[in-house]
Parts: C-alpha cells; sequence; structure tokens
C-alpha cells in the first residue's frame, strides 16, 4: 500500500502486477520494466511464461532485497500483499491495481475474487477498480461474482469516449478518461446511462506522439454532464485554474 500522487486516490494497492494491454501511453510498463528483478532466474521464469500469470505466495528476495517486479510487466500475483487493507485502520479511497488490470482476460476468476475477499475483510475502506475491459464487470455481475458493498466502485477507461463502459444500477460506476486522446464530441449524453462521476485528464510524459487534448474537447465533455467531474491537474495548463473541476461523487466524499 502507498501513498499516491493520484488526485482521485488516497492510496494505492496492488496485489496484482502488469498487464498484457500494451497501451502506447502506458506509464505502469515503464515503472514496472525499471524495477525488474536482475535476479538471472527471474528473467528467465519471464522468458518462458508465455503470457500466463505468475504466482508468488511470498515475496521474491534477491541479493537481500524484496523485488517489487520480479518479472517486470508480465501479469504477477502477490497472494502475500491480500491482506494489507485489512492493516490499514484509518479510512481511505484505495485504487486497487494501479499498476495492472485486475480483469483483463487472461485473469483467472480466482485471482479476483481473491482480491474482492480481501477487500470485504477491510470495510472501512473505499475501493476503485479500474479496468479496459468492462465486459469482464458484466460476465461477473451475471455470474453473481461482482460485489454490490456500496464501497466497491467499478471504473471502466476511455481514451476516445467512444468505447463501450459498464454501467449497472446495483453497483457504483464511473469512467476515466485519462489520457484523454481524442474530441468525445456528445459522449456521454448519447450513452444509455450517464457515469455517476468521471476522470479526466491528459497524457503525462514524453514519449513521441504524445496527444495534447484541446480545451474544446473537455468542454464538449463536461459542460451538460450532470455528474461530478474530478478534473486532474494535467489539465490546468489546458483549461486553466479558474475552469478546474474537483468534485467527488456523494459516496466517495
Amino acid at each position: 500500500m502507498n501513498n499516491t500522487k493520484i488526485e482521485w486516490a488516497d492510496m494505492t494497492w496492488n496485489p496484482l502486477t502488469g498487464c498484457f494491454h500494451g497501451c502506447p501511453y502506458c506509464y505502469a510498463r515503464g515503472i514496472a520494466r525499471r524495477f525488474a528483478s536482475k535476479d538471472p532466474e527471474a528473467i528467465l521464469e519471464t522468458a518462458t511464461q508465455g503470457g500466463k500469470v505468475a504466482i508468488l505466495e511470498k515475496p521474491y528476495v534477491y541479493d537481500g532485497k524484496v523485488e517489487p517486479y520480479p518479472y517486470g510487466f508480465n501479469p504477477t500475483f502477490h497472494m502475500n500483499r491480500l491482506n494489507v487493507p485489512a492493516n490499514i485502520k484509518e479510512p481511505k479511497r484505495i485504487f486497487v491495481c494501479s499498476m495492472a488490470d485486475l480483469f483483463g482476460h487472461w485473469i483467472p476468476d480466482w485471482i479476483i475474487l481473491s482480491v474482492f475477499e480481501s477487500c470485504r475483510r477491510a470495510p472501512q475502506h473505499k475501493y476503485l477498480f479500474l479496468t479496459k475491459n468492462p465486459g469482464r464487470f458484466l460476465e461477473l455481475a451475471n455470474n453473481g461474482d461482482l460485489p454490490k458493498e456500496k464501497n466497491f466502485w467499478y471504473g471502466t477507461s476511455l481514451p476516445t469516449g467512444h468505447e463501450s463502459f459498464f454501467w449497472s444500477d446495483d453497483h457504483h460506476f464511473f469512467v476515466s478518461m485519462e489520457p484523454l486522446l481524442a474530441d468525445p464530441g456528445k459522449f456521454p449524453g448519447k450513452a444509455s446511462r450517464i457515469p455517476e462521476w468521471m476522470i479526466v485528464g491528459a497524457e503525462s510524459g514524453n514519449r513521441a506522439g504524445k496527444v495534447v487534448p484541446q480545451k474544446e474537447w473537455i468542454d464538449h465533455l463536461t459542460k451538460n454532464l450532470r455528474a461530478p467531474v474530478m478534473m486532474k491537474d494535467s489539465l490546468i495548463p489546458i483549461v486553466g485554474e479558474e475552469n478546474m473541476r474537483r468534485e467527488w461523487p456523494e459516496g466517495l466524499r
């Protein structure tokens, strides 16, 4: 569990790290590769895992130090981290798996359910889940496996605003348009449901081809939006501090 500079969370918690989406703007990949293990055995295991999720029952130690990303950005389930929320007594807004996509198609159900159970054991916190694969939310909900607790919030990442997102009458749901890569037009007015909350931000870093949102994109997005909006500080140079909205939905205040 780590303090975070992410404006919409108090803490991050990563029982799972790594991802196979391959997004060109991904900040997490660079971090994981930078701190990947130098252990020849870990390097060999990474090369031979063949798209599978690595399972660690205890911390990976090399040269006397715990390795946070022993297999780089290859998906890794850190079972020893499951009890972390229960050891934090002060209520927090927790971004679950900031360094992974817990709901990627490569993640087996039992891992997701294990994370849910850890959250249930620490009901003092509010849990924010974010995915590029909202269809997995639907699969879990249809199977009766998506928790309906009011401190569980399910988010969909929408880089252009034209992707489909998860909505439910029985669960809290939100959307994250960070990084915003295109003009979302009339989204979400055309959607069948209005998200309970929207996060908007610009791409960070200096990669070649970096997309810088235009102010009119933000205006299109927020002008008639009835839901609370959390603008990340990366938008200040674009919209100006006087136009920033930093709003919380009732359940996350």
